[in-house]
């Protein structure tokens, strides 16, 4: 899953992914909706060299503003019986909180009996910023939501998680995020150079709504969505198995450039490579 995911603020305008050794590629959908391609091989091969070249146009606004339904303007409101029953396991944590330890976390950013929605959402992420560091990790594996807050520090995938689960905790549905970040300033980004990962909350009337808690940003401005899923291990970018010895395989290293293409004709379009 390496293919930029479209929407009414990302246009696909090229694609092109290629393999060393050549294999033969079948495109499908999940159920989430991503572009899944599988490849196979018929040649035995040293290594494996996958590269993908994307040019897309982002419209993301830096400034975002939200149409929210009133019923959901303040906190605590409740889902209606079709949003509560299509979100299903987006609203479900995924992760053992034993003696509530996450969800009374969670509930400090509760500013009171009404609290406005976006708002303690906005410092749900900001608090996930401030309380987590940013720790580049690129082993495999992600951290439960329990261990990152024991920690205090995790990687982009770590801190998205722990915002997903704080926030299912207290009655929203949530879902993952795995693309690529477009950073202008690199100094003042993390996630940078390799695959990025953020969360998304849905919000009756404004629909999903973008959060990147490693960056403390606000909607999908810099960010190059590739899949969503319901928990981390149903995003991974690269996964597969070979035929061969158990300890033929080395190693691996991931490589993602974004670039803007300056038009004059039109905006820019960040255009990443993996």
């Amino acid at each position: 899953m390496i293919r930029p995911r479209e929407s009414r603020e990302l246009r696909l305008t090229a694609s092109l992914i290629d393999a060393t050794p050549a294999a033969s590629v079948a495109w499908a959908q999940d159920v989430f909706g991503n572009a899944v391609a599988t490849a196979r091989f018929a040649e035995e091969a040293e290594q494996l060299t996958i590269v993908g070249n994307h040019e897309v146009e982002l419209s993301a606004p830096a400034w975002p503003v939200f149409n929210i339904a009133a019923y959901a303007l303040q906190f605590p409101f409740l889902y209606s019986r079709d949003e509560w029953t299509d979100l299903g396991g987006f609203l479900l944590q995924q992760y053992l909180d034993d003696g509530g330890q996450l969800a009374t976390w969670a509930r400090g950013f509760v500013m009171g009996p009404a609290t406005d929605t976006l708002s303690l959402l906005k410092d749900l992420s900001a608090g996930v910023s401030a309380q987590i560091g940013y720790q580049s990790r690129e082993v495999e594996g992600t951290q439960s939501p329990i261990e990152t807050l024991k920690r205090r520090l995790g990687s982009c995938r770590d801190v998205a998680l722990l915002f997903i689960e704080a926030a299912r905790s207290l009655g929203f549905g949530a879902r993952i995020v795995s693309g690529y970040l477009h950073s202008p300033n690199p100094t003042n980004s993390s996630g940078a150079g390799s695959t990025h990962a953020w969360a998304e909350v849905f919000l009756p009337g404004a629909g999903w709504i973008t959060f990147d808690p490693t960056n403390r940003s606000l909607g999908g401005a810099n960010l190059i969505p590739v899949a969503v899923a319901r928990d981390i291990h149903q995003v991974v970018p690269v996964s597969g198995g070979y035929i061969g010895s158990a300890d033929a395989f080395d190693g691996m290293t991931v490589d993602v450039s974004v670039q803007s293409i300056h038009d004059e004709a039109g905006p820019s379009s960040p255009t990443p490579q993996l």
